[in-house]
């Protein structure tokens, strides 16, 4: 077969095995994303290997799959994005703030510290910390769209902590970058800060005084389909402005430009469209791609122990963390709890940080599969703990569902 026919035959046997891997989810009452994660794992490298046989051993269609992948959690945080009310997002400022900086605190100091014991250099030991301080939203997002509670005081929260911790463990990752000589050295800390700075401003006005007026001229021009166009084309833009001028993760734009789309006279339009593309393709791909990447074969008995306490101290650590913040921010001990499992999930921006620290050599290519084995277990914990931190105080008006969303 040509690339482009292996390219075609995988596409459609990950969305085939992710929707039944959802289907399958939804019928034992458990959240869809549980499903697509455990089909990505089945299909990838520890059970079946199906880029590792046949005609897919080539390696492309793999390729492929992963940067549809990464479209995917960009359209699925620019969804999230639509269902937030800004106003209530901002009232919970004080909470995401404070949750969102202990949620970096404490897996920095406890992941450096577990790293430390079981024998790795300073650096490496930090470098392992901040690994474990940047948190994935787009699978709790994805999780609270099924449940019904996205625009609860938790789910804004959780959204605003998240912002605030991806802006935060940059900086973190960057300062130390800058101390230890190792890395991309063309940026001077001072300008990622000046950077980051200008593209938060930058994107909120564009966002906040272009949008609205840009829908109404491009919903009357003669285009088909002109305004899902206008919207996936500045979604995008802001996505790789959001990283390669802000210095933060992709999917930060994204999640900004939802919030303000949201706000326009087109609100639904968008979503309906938005919503179709996103869930009949780009997230499926998306989250069987995380279990694609895991190969829990490569770990021996002895980083076996390692990535156990790897696991632990990322679970723990972000729920005391974040926790702890939304809790001193003005939360109740229940909710509170709920943002601290939220922050659970790690992601892109952990494999984006380990990438760098496997070109750096501050960590081994066994200590990367270490990693995504994390992101991995993490990532089907988070939904798990959710639905069953939700289903603690049934009737809290904070957790009353708006309309459960399946993510199938």
């Amino acid at each position: 077969m040509t690339e482009t026919l292996e390219l075609i035959l995988a596409i459609a046997i990950v969305i085939a095995a992710a929707k039944l891997g959802g289907y399958l989810a939804t019928r034992l009452r458990q959240p869809a994303v549980l499903g697509e994660l455990l089909m990505g794992l089945i299909l990838g490298p520890s059970v079946i290997n199906l880029f590792g046989i046949g005609p897919f051993a080539g390696g492309h269609s793999k390729d492929v799959i992963y940067e549809l992948a990464e479209i995917g959690v960009i359209f699925l945080m620019f969804v999230a994005g639509l269902e937030v009310d800004l106003e209530e997002m901002l009232k919970s400022g004080k909470v995401s703030l404070l949750a969102g900086n202990l949620g970096v605190l404490f897996p920095l100091l406890l992941g450096a510290g577990a790293a430390l014991v079981f024998g790795l250099d300073l650096y490496a030991a930090i470098f392992v910390g901040l690994i474990l301080t940047a948190t994935s939203v787009s699978i709790s997002a994805q999780t609270l769209l099924e449940l019904g509670v996205l625009r609860t005081k938790e789910g804004l929260a959780l959204l605003g902590a998240a912002v605030v911790d991806d802006v935060v463990a940059i900086l973190a990752l960057s300062v130390f970058l800058a101390i230890t000589g190792v890395g991309d050295a063309s940026r001077p800390l001072w300008l990622v800060i000046v950077l980051m700075v200008v593209f938060f401003v930058a994107a909120l006005f564009i966002a906040s005084r272009l949008f609205a007026p840009l829908t109404r001229i491009i919903v009357n021009l003669p285009i088909s389909q002109g305004l899902l166009a206008f919207v996936i084309t500045v979604t995008l833009i802001f996505a790789w402005a959001a990283e390669v001028v802000g210095g933060v993760a992709a999917i930060t734009g994204a999640f900004i430009a939802g919030v303000f789309f949201g706000r326009t006279a087109f609100h639904q339009e968008i979503e309906r469209g938005m919503h179709t593309i996103t869930y009949s393709f780009f997230v499926p791909i998306f989250l069987v791609s995380i279990g694609l990447r895991a190969n829990i074969r490569e770990i021996d008995s002895a980083g076996l122990v390692f990535l156990v306490v790897l696991i632990i101290v990322a679970v723990v650590s972000k729920v005391i963390g974040s926790g702890l913040g939304a809790r001193l921010g003005g939360f109740d001990l229940l909710p509170s709890f709920r943002v601290g499992l939220g922050m659970v999930s790690r992601g892109e921006v952990g494999l984006i940080i380990t990438t760098i620290g496997l070109n750096t050599a501050l960590v081994t290519t066994e200590e990367y599969s270490q990693v995504v084995i994390m992101v991995l277990v993490t990532t089907l914990v988070t939904p798990l703990l959710l639905r069953w931190a939700y289903g603690l105080d049934a009737g809290n008006a904070s957790a009353a569902p708006a309309g459960a969303r399946d993510g199938t």
